[in-house]
């Protein structure tokens, strides 16, 4: 198994939302939500939770079992919290809105080798971590999956890249990958 595909949907997302060398994300990026709905889509993946199938849209945590990842395990102790069921809808952008969630996922991807982590100075006030790329080849493997599911044919697809391609699209995270007259 490579590294690659170790990695989870959330940290998937991440990759495709900083850009390489900078180790920054675009303002313009709703990459955020695109995390929280990753979380969620992970966590339905690896079967701990359910969603219903009614108009309501309600999770609800069938296996409340830590999975050792510190955002997925944070977002399942958030459901298993709750005091009443919420809809899909609303804990994607309560998983969003996860304290310092771009630096829980970048940090993982460092320890991965995949990023560094760097401090800088924006206008000489104000110091911000960056995390630019070292190695390249997960985000290459990330992206010649993501090529081959919208620029192919192929109608026998994985369900988690059908999810990426979806999340990502509704980031506007494919436009910082492919270029805009491809994906039209």
């Amino acid at each position: 198994m490579t590294r690659e595909a170790t990695l989870s949907l959330p940290e998937e997302i991440m990759l495709l939302a900083l850009h390489d060398e900078k180790g920054t994300t675009g303002l313009e990026s709703m990459y955020q939500y695109a995390i929280g709905g990753a979380a969620l889509a992970e966590l339905l993946m690896r079967e701990r939770i359910r969603v219903d199938t009614s108009r309501k849209k309600q999770v609800h945590v069938i296996n409340a079992k830590p999975l050792g990842d510190p955002l997925l395990d944070e977002c399942l102790s958030k459901l298993v919290e709750a005091r009443k069921p919420a809809a899909a809808q609303t804990w994607v952008a309560r998983f969003a809105g996860v304290k310092n969630l771009k630096h829980l996922l970048a940090e993982r991807l460092c320890d991965r080798g995949i990023l560094r982590a760097d401090k800088d100075k924006v206008m000489l006030l104000f110091s911000r971590r960056t995390y630019p790329e070292i190695d390249p080849e997960p985000e290459q493997a990330l992206v010649e999956r993501l090529r081959h599911a919208i620029f192919t044919e192929d109608n026998h697809l994985d369900p988690r890249t059908v999810v990426l391609v979806a999340l990502a699209n509704s980031a506007s995270l494919l436009n910082n990958v492919f270029d805009k007259k491809d994906l039209k």
